[in-house]
């Protein structure tokens, strides 16, 4: 005897994946070009057909059911091996698709912005996806393929690999320097005042690159933003810890007691299930390169050095 999920239709399932991960009826219907009531009908449709409610709506967005976390990894499933079979049925040479790569904003818009065009000149076909998010990327819920971070992420579904290193340093104005003076020594930096994060609004411990250098800095700006923080600090608001590749960008600031200098690691994780699929190993190793190339051509800055 037939019941409805006999009738399951694979396209309610990808419907379904798009508003897990924008957690929203409205970022699904935009993603899929449809309308709001057509996302919801055929939401209520697949929910209909596995015979239970598949999300709970709160002020923050849909929020999965027991039944809802179910469905996600069944269609997660589905989803990987039509990607696969695509993948397979690919010839070797060619490398098509999207790559959403997710990581931090300073590192993603100050750094890897105007490196990828290099990829994607080189693959056509390709489309990178470069998102940047404050907290970590759950790689494993498909909120991205492949996500760099300061950090090793924790998973059992997850490959990830430390690919590099880069410096950070603190810097100032010449007219913050001009006018509270240049620290000769660790100790002076006591007396200074500085740009930061705002605690409270700190998700990811591994950006707190200023503490590293002093332990309770007396903030005079702070911002959830590291671009915000750097040009306050070149508008002469106080001393920034940044990392090295931010000064790629001229913003006049100089550095601060040359020998202090903090670190962190590069990691690049992807889901274990991803990894071999020839879209994910082409831009996994063109970062890889990236890191490497990097080491070489800075030189004497030693932006990045590859992890021992």
């Amino acid at each position: 005897m037939a019941t409805p999920l006999d009738h399951l239709d694979w396209d309610d399932l990808k419907l379904f994946l798009r508003a897990v991960r924008s957690k929203s009826i409205t970022g699904a219907s935009r993603l899929l070009g449809v309308s709001h009531s057509t996302v919801s009908r055929r939401l209520s449709r697949l929910e209909y057909a596995v015979g239970a409610g598949l999300f709970e709506r709160t002020r923050d967005g849909l929020v999965l059911t027991t039944v809802g976390m179910t469905v996600l990894r069944r269609a997660e499933e589905i989803e990987l091996g039509v990607n696969s079979l695509r993948s397979d049925m690919s010839s070797q040479s060619e490398v098509s698709g999207t790559v959403r790569l997710a990581t931090m904003e300073g590192i993603a818009s100050l750094y890897l912005a105007s490196q990828l065009t290099r990829l994607t000149s080189k693959y056509p076909d390709l489309l990178l996806e470069l998102i940047t998010s404050p907290q970590t990327v759950r790689v494993a819920r498909r909120e991205a393929d492949l996500f760099m971070s300061f950090f090793k992420p924790q998973g059992k579904a997850l490959v990830g690999e430390c690919i590099g290193r880069f410096a950070t340093r603190l810097y100032a104005s010449p007219s913050y320097l001009e006018k509270c003076g240049i620290p000769e020594g660790k100790e002076d930096l006591r007396r200074h005042h500085f740009v930061g994060y705002i605690e409270e609004l700190v998700q990811l411990e591994a950006v707190r690159w200023l503490e590293d250098f002093i332990p309770s800095p007396n903030l005079a700006f702070a911002s959830n933003s590291m671009i915000a923080q750097m040009f306050a600090a070149s508008g002469g608001a106080g001393i920034v810890a940044l990392p090295e590749f931010a000064l790629r960008v001229n913003t006049g600031l100089v550095n601060v007691l040359p020998d202090l200098r903090g670190h962190r690691d590069v990691w690049l994780s992807v889901h274990q299930d991803m990894a071999n699929l020839s879209r994910i190993r082409v831009v996994s190793r063109f970062l890889k390169e990236l890191m490497t190339s990097d080491e070489a051509k800075l030189g004497g800055r030693q932006m990045w050095t590859q992890a021992q």
